[in-house]
């Protein structure tokens, strides 16, 4: 392949009302300003999850909910949104998304998703902005695909807010692995159990979440040799994030993205990405930070095809 492969549904954008607090224009100025600022990337929309594929990770009631609109108002007030058909749609895009992602990475080293990191979602509920565990979905679905007994996985989930729907899918599964750094006191305030959580106060800096990471690292590999990582490489953290908590300046996040592609390179671990959160008081940091991610992926993804014969 001539460029990295990514996927995106933004085409698809959700009618939210005025003032309401999720940044849904992040993902399309990340689609718009990526092929400047990345030359080394090739963009694709993509393809919806089926009834199928999300009953890998989700109840089938749930997701028949919803698709026809019949979720429960209270069920929606966690999710975030208000109900549309257009979110029901998106859901399933961003889920495909990451499918894809999985797929192209196991071709080709590295690739990723616009969107997803969509780590709230349940079984059988969402939360926090989450429909579906795009995830957990695709996780599954490359271990359905692989034969041979079941693809370790490693779900490295560096958003702000623990990864909550993941670890709870993902319980007693030794088949995959997440592991979760986040803020001790931010949202969700029921955590469940991931593999390995790492919690940080308030505050923490460059110097003490790098530090984090690389312990996490290291306790992670002590534990479990995944064949594909899913990494979900948050803008949160930023200190600019209005839900963040956290102080990582930009070349704090970009050492952290380096360290983890740096590791699954290291490792020949096929890496795919998802973007995950991020609330920037200022939109343009949060779309900054992610092109950052970006670049640093395409920087991976030109080290796998070094490799090609």
């Amino acid at each position: 392949m001539l460029a990295m492969q990514v996927f995106y549904a933004t085409q698809f954008a959700l009618p939210l009302p005025p003032g309401h607090r999720f940044p849904m224009i992040k993902y399309q100025l990340l689609r718009e300003r990526l092929p400047a600022a990345v030359p080394d990337v090739e963009l694709h929309q993509a393809l919806p999850a089926t009834d199928e594929e999300l009953a890998l990770a989700h109840g089938p009631a749930y997701i028949q909910a919803i698709g026809a609109g019949t979720v429960t108002a209270q069920a929606m007030r966690e999710i975030g949104f208000p109900w549309s058909l257009a979110m029901a749609d998106r859901a399933r895009r961003s889920v495909g998304a990451t499918i894809a992602a999985c797929r192209a990475a196991l071709r080709e080293g590295v690739a990723a998703n616009i969107a997803g990191g969509t780590h709230h979602a349940m079984r059988d509920k969402g939360g926090g902005f989450c429909v579906f565990n795009d995830a957990a979905v695709a996780a599954r679905l490359m271990q359905a695909e692989a034969g041979g007994g079941p693809l370790p996985v490693a779900v490295i989930d560096l958003d702000v807010h623990q990864g909550n729907g993941t670890a709870s899918i993902f319980r007693g599964d030794p088949s995959v692995f997440t592991l979760s750094l986040h803020g001790a006191r931010n949202f969700p305030f029921r955590k469940e159990a991931s593999d390995l959580d790492v919690e940080l106060a308030d505050g923490c800096g460059d110097d003490e979440y790098l530090a984090a990471l690389e312990s996490a690292l290291t306790g992670m590999e002590r534990r479990f040799a995944p064949q594909l990582v899913i990494y979900l490489a948050g803008a949160d953290p930023h200190e600019g994030d209005r839900l963040g908590r956290l102080k990582l300046t930009w070349a704090g996040l970009q050492a952290r993205d380096r360290r983890v592609f740096h590791w699954a390179w290291q490792r020949r671990v096929p890496l795919a990405m998802a973007m995950a959160g991020g609330y920037g008081a200022r939109i343009e940091d949060t779309v900054q930070v992610q092109l950052n991610t970006f670049a640093i992926a395409a920087g991976s993804w030109r080290r796998w095809q070094n490799l090609a014969p």
